[in-house]
């Protein structure tokens, strides 16, 4: 069976990334290191049990918001301590739970109650919880819950 696994472009960070992904998302670790002439070229990776590879291939292309990390949460603890983590250091905020880390690579924190919230079968309720979603930049859980609630 294929396996398929993302691959991030560099210009010179990839070591420096992924240690730093690394030491945010629990249950991480380093499978590889490749060097040629002394120099890293690229790196292999887990996050969570989710292997990435990166490369260090030069200032030819930059990371755009056309592909993100989605990282699905269980609680407000884990959104704020994500996003706090992924946003220091240069990274900056967007709406709707996105954020640019430092590197400029995009990341989607989001509570897993959302897709259930966001699908349900009456209308109003999954409006009112898209409403306040548009609103936010780093999601808020109870406020979710709340316009879901309709309170």
């Amino acid at each position: 069976m294929p396996t398929i696994t993302p691959f991030l472009w560099f210009d010179a960070q990839a070591e420096e990334a992924m240690n730093f992904y690394a030491s945010i998302f629990k249950n991480s670790k380093v499978i590889s290191v490749n060097k040629a002439a002394g120099n890293v070229m690229s790196v292999v990776f887990e996050l969570d049990g989710q292997r990435l590879m990166a490369l260090n291939g030069g200032p030819h292309h930059a990371f755009t918001e056309a592909i993100s990390l989605f990282v699905s949460c269980e609680t407000q603890q884990e959104i704020d301590e994500l996003w706090a983590k992924l946003t220091a250091d240069g990274g900056a905020p967007s709406r709707c739970g996105w954020l640019k880390d430092k590197f400029g690579l995009s990341w989607q924190i989001i509570p897993t109650t959302l897709g259930r919230m966001l699908s349900d079968p009456d209308p109003a309720k999954s409006k009112r919880a898209l409403d306040a979603m548009l609103q936010m930049d780093k999601l808020d859980l109870e406020r979710l819950q709340h316009a879901y609630d309709g309170k």
